[in-house]
């Protein structure tokens, strides 16, 4: 079965396939570049911001099947912004805390120090926001 075109995408010599695209949020350059080498790595394809203000315009010229976001009170404005388009991406916060000890705010939190279940977790994250989109409608009795 051929590869859609749209998955495909050209990194020097090399044709790779892109599993999702991710927008990355991350107010420190380093954690930024850390994560975005990480999912790159795994197969994602990653726009990243580091300002609420860039996040808005990647929403809005652009579609995400998940949107990661650092823990600072004004990038996850972002967050929610994100959950209000209409295509519906999932959405986490990064920390580097443990997950017991960050806010309630969030409903699902990625733990960077657990960096072996780092694409897993990115993974679930995507295909749960793929089982709610495409779920098959229910018939009528």
């Amino acid at each position: 079965m051929p590869i859609s075109s749209s998955l495909l995408r050209r990194s020097g010599k090399e044709l790779g396939l892109d599993l999702a695209r991710v927008l990355l949020v991350h107010g420190d350059l380093a954690a930024r570049l850390t994560l975005q080498t990480i999912l790159r790595a795994g197969g994602y394809s990653v726009d990243v911001a580091s300002t609420p203000e860039e996040a808005f315009r990647c929403l809005d010229e652009n579609e995400y099947e998940l949107v990661l976001s650092d823990s600072r009170s004004d990038i996850r404005n972002v967050l929610s912004y994100a959950r209000g388009k209409e295509y519906r991406p999932a959405t986490a916060l990064v920390t580097s805390y443990e997950p017991l000890k960050i806010q309630p705010y969030s409903r699902v939190s990625i733990y960077t120090e657990n960096l072996p279940n780092l694409l897993t977790e990115i993974a679930e994250l995507i295909g749960a926001r793929a089982s709610r989109r495409y779920r098959p409608l229910r018939h009528a009795i």
